[in-house]
């Protein structure tokens, strides 16, 4: 079982007489309605952990999250319709079951416990012809026929699941994940609005201020009831974004969950709706951009943008007259947010932006201690220690150029530099300077080969939302070689390819993989030597080293009997690749649970037990591996 490569796919011939059991469409070209039943307990009230279109890391949640109290709670077909898919994996959905249904949707059952049965047995069998542990399997109509309320599994933990827990999605033909609640599930009560956390405010051009200052400031709100009010006025002048953080909860419940409606309105005219009624998987990711990336990489925040920034195609906006930022000129802007869960409960935060000219001369809370620079979008903020009449000067590749600041207070100047027209390396005032490392402009939308200091980084068409300043830098560090591509506050849509050459090459090339480099955690990339260079794929910008790794996997036995072989399996650094049972030279599948680290045996045979000599190999992403042997009588 190798955990990095390809689900094995398969499709599995059917009788076409069997199709004739599903409805077809009528003469007007018209599918059948399907009427929907709740997978767990229908009819009682239940209480979910998670709901479609919240803001997950780094996609949208598909579906609905039910709460089990236990592993082992019968999860019932919704609707009439066949198996048309079944899955295991030991990340993602885990075990999972995909039923077709008349009306072209599916409707998907996650994170279930091992599968029983008919179905179950012709997985077992599938997974030992082709010798694979993860495995997805396709079937047509006919072989697997449900009715509405069978006991398709067991409610279980397998894969990204943290807890006990079904998984519940409905997609229509397009692969198109659907909110489950559209169709009538009285099981979810939901009486309580949105709760809102935060207000921030962003400026969107060098020109735009938000309380006579350039960059993005936060505010929390007062509550009253469902309605929210900021405690202070908003001096705003120029072009500015609006983000909320917020969440939806549920009465009984400590979970919270996602907001699928949010409204910026001034007095009767929509300025924003974001409306998440559909999910398209191949734009999952694009999530990257409908949030602020940098709170979320740095704090773990989950702000909502309401506008549109670049590189966002979601189809998720309607009835918007503007979707790029709100435009403060010389009139007071009335503004209003509500935040609506699919129950139709709302929350309104309430406040008005007040015209002002920008000022030269501002307040201020504290004093810089040094230079100190930011991005915001095309604009590099630069904060220094004030001096009177300084500048700040930019050393580009092949000329320097200065800034006068923007404004001032008593002890800190505040500088704008728009990198569309310079791109400087090094920023100096008169008593201190800063490198910045950028390197190139890197545009969205082409194929763009960078060349730098013992790097080569290839962004294909699409890798990027938007325009890149890319900071490359080479250094070491405690005999380390370090490489620096871009920010991890950055999102990456597409995975870009990076080649290193470091200035000393191991004589064990082997040994040595990349790692994304966080603080004092690393992150396993591998990549593959060729003469004296490494390459690797990433979908993340920031700090990369390589590593040795020349530590075997460790392997501890829990228990062995003619029953079942039960190992606890782990590895320091790289990670484990795959592993591989086998008794007397048979091959054995081993089931895995990487959050536990325990790989147990599965016999296809219950009846015979395990006997003779077993092994069992353990192989890291480095090629270390641990070879386990006993004997079973």
């Amino acid at each position: 079982m190798k955990l990095s490569r390809p689900l094995v796919a398969l499709v599995l011939a059917i009788p076409i007489a069997a199709t004739a059991q599903l409805a077809r469409p009528d003469s007007a070209g018209k599918l059948p309605l399907v009427t929907y039943r709740f997978p767990i307990n229908p009819g009682s009230t239940t209480m979910l952990t998670g709901t479609m279109g919240e803001l997950r890391n780094t996609h949208f949640h598909a579906g609905l999250d039910i709460n089990t109290p236990r592993i082992g709670v019968p999860v019932q077909a919704a609707a009439d319709g066949y198996i048309s898919r079944a899955t295991v994996s030991f990340g993602g959905y885990g075990h999972a079951l995909y039923v077709t249904h008349a009306d072209g949707n599916t409707t998907v059952y996650a994170h279930l416990d091992q599968f029983k049965g008919p179905l179950g047995e012709r997985i077992l069998r599938e997974r030992y012809k082709r010798k694979t542990s993860e495995i997805d399997l396709f079937f047509t109509s006919g072989e697997f026929m449900v009715k509405q309320g069978d006991t398709l599994a067991l409610s279980g933990n397998t894969g990204s699941s943290g807890g006990p827990h079904l998984h519940f999605e409905i997609r229509n033909a397009a692969n198109e994940a659907l909110n489950p609640l559209i169709f009538g599930f009285d099981e979810v009560q939901d009486h309580v609005a949105p709760v809102v956390h935060k207000v921030a405010f962003v400026t969107l051009d060098a020109s735009a201020r938000i309380n006579d200052q350039f960059g993005r400031f936060e505010f929390y709100p007062v509550r009253s009831g469902s309605t929210y009010e900021l405690p202070t006025p908003i001096l705003a002048k120029g072009r500015i974004g609006i983000e909320v953080l917020a969440i939806d909860k549920m009465e009984n419940s400590r979970f919270h969950y996602g907001i699928n409606t949010i409204e910026l309105k001034t007095n009767s005219q929509t300025l924003f709706k974001q409306h998440i009624r559909k999910i398209p998987f191949s734009q999952s990711r694009e999530i990257l951009t409908v949030m602020d990336f940098k709170s979320l990489v740095l704090r773990g925040t989950r702000y909502n943008k309401l506008y549109v920034d670049d590189g966002n195609a979601l189809d998720f906006y309607e009835n918007s007259t503007s979707t790029n930022g709100v435009v403060i000129d010389h009139q007071p802007l009335p503004l209003a947010i509500a935040l609506s869960d699919f129950a139709g409960n709302t929350s309104t935060v309430q406040m008005v932006l007040t015209p002002a000219m920008p000022a030269t001369l501002v307040s201020m809370p504290g004093t810089p201690a040094e230079i100190q620079a930011e991005f915001f979008g095309n604009i590099l903020k630069v904060t220094a220690p004030a001096a009177e009449g300084e500048i700040l000067v930019l050393e580009n590749v092949d000329r320097k150029s200065e800034v006068a600041a923007a404004y001032r207070s008593a002890t800190t100047a505040t500088y704008l530099v728009d990198l569309r027209y310079q791109l400087p390396r090094k920023l100096r005032t008169r008593n201190d300077s800063l490198d910045l490392h950028l390197a190139d402009r890197v545009p969205s939308n082409i194929d763009y080969h960078f060349f730098g200091e013992r790097m080569e980084v290839k962004f294909s068409k699409g890798s990027l939302f938007d325009t890149l300043y890319l900071k490359a830098k080479y250094d070491t560090l405690n005999g380390r070689e370090i490489f620096v591509v871009g920010s991890r506050t950055v999102p990456l849509n597409k995975p870009i390819e990076v080649t290193l050459q470091p200035a000393h090459v191991p004589a064990n090339q082997r040994a040595y993989s990349v790692y994304r480099q966080e603080g004092s955690s690393y992150t396993y990339l591998g990549g593959e030597w060729q003469r004296q260079r490494i390459s690797f794929s990433t979908r993340e910008l920031g700090t990369f080293t390589l590593l040795p790794d020349t530590v075997p996997p460790i392997i501890k036995a829990v228990s062995i009997t003619g029953a079942s072989a039960r190992f606890r399996i782990r590895d320091g650094l790289s990670g484990i690749a795959y592993f591989e049972a086998n008794i007397d030279g048979q091959w054995l599948l081993m089931n895995y649970d990487y959050k536990t680290g325990i790989a147990q045996s599965e016999r296809l045979e219950k009846s015979k037990p395990l006997k003779g000599e077993l092994e069992f190999k353990v192989v890291d992403n480095a090629g270390n591996e641990t070879l386990f042997k006993q004997k079973i009588p």
